[in-house]
């Protein structure tokens, strides 16, 4: 089986359980939220009450699969992913800029990636507080009150760009995408995108021995010299060879 088709895990069984569960709960959320705030919506809510119900247990249900997640013995996997997300790399800083982007080796998860989750993990926590001061608000004084409804109200406003731009990069990256679904992309698509994540993986299978780990590092420094080249290309300046 050639590199371009043979499968690089990239999520465990878990951390796809975990993703898809949060997916459909802020799916609830978001339409639920929607039929409550949305003035044309919420005069076609027949039984308000009921969407109300569903709004608030879906929100105390959130945060539940990343914890149970993170506290399985299988969660291994998933602590460490998410312990990738504080860390930030040159090759990070140079993925903001066009110009140098294809000169960056970066890790697992791209920068928008990593603010993505970042920003929705703190959602989570603010929307969960918030909606609690909102729905038990009676030992609450009416500035809290209303603080809390301002936060909770412009946060679902943005939740819904964030989730509705997630989605539509997860669908313009098959390969990616199909990582979320069945665990894994092909390897010419993890050294390619992902060249310093591959790199950690292949010395991680070679036990971290010295010559795994070389022959890795050399073949992200040619997949590297071969992105340049491709971005060169691209923008109309030719490689020229020595």
């Amino acid at each position: 089986m050639s590199a371009r088709s043979k499968p690089f895990p990239r999520f465990d069984r878990l951390e796809r359980v975990v993703h898809w569960c949060n997916a459909t709960l802020f799916l609830v959320l978001l339409l639920t939220g929607a039929s409550l705030y949305a003035g044309p919506l919420s005069t076609i809510v027949a039984h308000r009450h009921t969407v109300k119900t569903i709004h608030v247990f879906a929100g105390l249900l959130l945060p539940l699969p990343l914890l149970i997640g993170l506290l399985m013995p299988s969660g291994r996997q998933l602590r460490r992913d998410i312990s990738r997300f504080n860390r930030w790399t040159a090759a990070d800083r140079r993925w903001w800029s066009r110009r140098t982007r294809a000169s960056g080796q970066l890790g697992k998860f791209n920068p928008g990636q990593k603010l993505n989750a970042v920003f929705v993990g703190a959602s989570i926590v603010l929307m969960l507080a918030t909606g609690a001061i909102m729905r038990w608000f009676q030992p609450f004084p009416d500035s809290i009150r209303t603080g809390a409804t301002f936060v909770h109200d412009w946060i679902f406003i943005a939740l819904i760009f964030v989730i509705v731009g997630h989605i539509m990069f997860a669908l313009a990256d098959f390969d990616s995408l199909r990582s979320m679904v069945r665990g894994w992309v092909p390897e010419q698509w993890a050294r390619r995108e992902r060249p310093a994540w591959w790199a950690e993986v292949v010395a991680a299978r070679a036990g971290e021995t010295g010559a795994g780990s070389a022959g890795a590092a050399g073949d992200v420094e040619a997949g590297f010299e071969q992105r340049i080249d491709e971005a060169r290309v691209g923008t109309g300046e030719m490689p020229v060879g020595d």
